[in-house]
């Protein structure tokens, strides 16, 4: 069906929006200003009835596909079936991504996003931890005040990864009449202890670290030796798997001239891989930021509800829920649960998991395993 497809090749446009007034979270905090990206992939039709709408990834932003200009090295993170006959099809669809509040890459240079490493309008300083706290509700209402100034009332779908998974369901939840499905991939509607415990070990490498001083950290030096360590245990958790990492690395040495055994400088290559990783992803990566998108990540329970059940019932959309097989942070049992349940109320529910071995990553660059999928989904 795909074999005619063709990636997004057109250049993609980084759009800013404003709040025209203050934004009160559903804890009651409040933010005078509120600036987040935005980008669109697709034109909307006459009825304005074809928009998709993507809530990025964790460590993410709204370039789903594409690329900004001719010396953009890398495309967006589901290039792989976003184009023009894809399963994402630009020709039938039009696609909007949205940068979240709070969005860890606020350092990149492009991401555009309102969160602690923004300036509070009543001091003139970053906010810093006096920022609110936000959860994901939060990000769905921005979301959608995006897409009334687009003049989007109705979704034809929300499709979303990982955290953006979270803010997929919480769609559904929060404006039942207004999606007609859900696409949750490598997701959950519930994190529990289990995520919980991973969660909390990222906000404490950053928090030991001396820079960091309580979020006061701006204008000096920054807290990189503790985000390093927090992105490092990210990618432990939600990239490698045993077969994964023994098939690619196995023993082998960072430097086959330097032996572990000689000296604790001398590291094994799947080390030196994560730290490598880590430290450039460190680069354009906040923080403050950073542990407020895990905070709303903790804080996540669809609906708000004390149950998952409960917190699913007012779901009224189609849900095609996909997992990925090795997925040791969110693991396919998660999205198994989420799509009983779904099942369970009479919704219209299908299950497609995707084999892989790189894990949590797989919900990304596997996702063209899903392809056919997707699309037949997209169509009903």
């Amino acid at each position: 069906m795909y074999g005619a497809a063709v990636a997004y090749s057109g250049l993609v446009e980084k759009q800013i929006f404003e709040m025209p007034g203050p934004f009160r979270t559903a804890g009651g905090g409040v933010v005078e200003r509120v600036r987040v990206g935005f980008e669109v992939l697709g034109e909307l039709d006459a009825a304005r009835s074809n928009a998709i709408l993507i809530p990025h990834p964790n460590v993410a932003s709204s370039h789903v596909a594409g690329r900004y200009g001719p010396q953009d090295a890398l495309p967006g993170y589901w290039d792989a079936i976003v184009g023009p006959g894809c399963p994402l099809d630009t020709d039938r669809y039009c696609l909007i991504g949205v940068d979240a509040l709070c969005n860890p890459k606020a350092a990149d240079g492009v991401t555009v996003t309102t969160g602690p490493s923004s300036i509070d309008p009543a001091t003139g300083r970053p906010y810093g931890m006096r920022f609110p706290t936000i959860c994901v509700r939060d990000l769905v209402e921005v979301q959608r005040a995006v897409l009334a100034h687009l003049g989007v009332t109705q979704l034809h779908a929300v499709i979303g990864a990982s955290f953006g998974g979270m803010q997929t369901y919480e769609w559904a939840v929060a404006y039942p009449t207004s999606v007609a499905r859900i696409v949750p991939v490598i997701s959950t509607p519930w994190v529990g202890a289990y995520v919980l415990a991973k969660l909390r070990e990222l906000r404490a490498a950053i928090a030991l670290d001396p820079n960091w001083n309580g979020g006061d950290y701006y204008g000096g030096a920054q807290p990189v030796e503790g985000l390093t360590m927090a992105l490092r245990l990210l990618y432990v958790a939600a990239v490698l798997t045993p077969e994964g990492a023994e098939a690619s690395y196995a023993r082998r040495w960072a430097d086959p001239q330097r032996d572990p055994a000689d000296s604790f400088d001398n590291e094994y290559a799947v080390c030196a891989w994560l730290d490598a990783l880590a430290r450039d992803r460190a680069q354009v990566v906040d923080a403050n930021n950073f542990l407020y998108t895990q905070r709303a990540n903790e804080l996540f329970a669809v609906g708000g509800a004390s149950t998952l059940k409960d917190g699913m019932r007012s779901i009224t959309a189609k849900a095609l829920v996909i997992a990925a097989r090795g997925d040791e942070i969110l693991p396919p049992s998660f999205a198994r649960a989420a799509y009983d349940a779904l099942v369970e109320q009479g919704n219209d529910a299908t299950f497609f998991e995707i084999a892989g071995s790189m894990g949590h990553l797989d919900g990304v660059l596997s996702i063209a395993q899903a392809g056919e999928a997707i699309a037949a989904f997209l169509a009903r």
